[in-house]
């Protein structure tokens, strides 16, 4: 099971309600999401072999960052996978329009060297890894899903974002409604991961780039949830 969610350009009613502009060199910024960052570069780029009087240049800074310059009015266009909250769209300068681009899936991806079996994981068992509860590779629950495969009795090292991450956002958002009863908790784990505080080995990054990067090179056996095309891009 993937949790999908969908890209959202986010920009400012003032914006189309611009008058015309006259034939020269245009350059619109937007930054946001990590997650739409690869269709987006094509897209723009497609774009500007059509017409090459404009210039789209996207950062791709995460979410949070999207939403952010966008309330401070740094953008033309922003972009986050989770919507913006009620509050968020109250502190805007003005209104802000939600536009649904891209649809994709968050997938967890594992790093043990010397386990090269395709493990099964079932979202109960996800979510308690990320909630701290499961700490062992070897721990029962996993190995009831995992029959002949010798998975070693190490420290799982979870690997998640540091910053305001619409990856994120989606990944609790799964881990919530796959283990009931645990929706108080995973919510919390967007502000501080249960399982970086349990007394356990966890790693943080910037993106979902970041975290496919981090998860590879973590030799101590480790665990994230990048997004799919980019965990597709990290396999040997």
């Amino acid at each position: 099971m993937k949790p999908f969610r969908i890209a959202t350009i986010l920009t400012a009613l003032s914006i189309l309600a611009a008058g015309p502009v006259l034939a020269q060199k245009i350059q619109i910024n937007g930054a946001g999401a990590t997650f739409p960052y690869p269709i987006y570069s094509k897209w723009f780029s497609e774009y500007n072999k059509l017409h090459p009087e404009v210039e789209i240049n996207y950062q791709s800074i995460g979410s949070g960052g999207g939403i952010r310059q966008m309330t401070n009015q740094t953008l033309i266009f922003g972009a986050t996978d989770g919507p913006m909250t009620d509050e968020q769209q109250q502190g805007a300068p003005g209104k802000i329009l939600h536009f649904p681009t891209v649809l994709g899936g968050d997938v967890p991806v594992y790093n043990i060297p010397g386990v090269d079996t395709e493990l099964k994981f079932t979202g109960k068992v996800l979510a308690d890894i990320f909630l701290g509860k499961i700490t062992k590779w070897n721990d029962p629950a996993i190995t009831a899903l995992n029959p002949g495969v010798k998975l070693p009795g190490t420290d799982i090292t979870v690997c998640h974002r540091s910053d305001g991450s619409g990856t994120t956002y989606i990944w609790v958002d799964f881990l919530a409604k796959v283990s009931p009863g645990r929706s108080a908790s995973a919510e919390r784990a967007t502000k501080g991961w249960p399982a970086s505080s349990n007394k356990r080995p966890a790693r943080s990054a910037t993106s979902s780039w970041s975290t496919r990067s981090r998860t590879r090179s973590t030799t101590a056996r480790s665990r994230t949830w990048p997004e799919n095309s980019c965990a597709a891009r990290s396999t040997p």
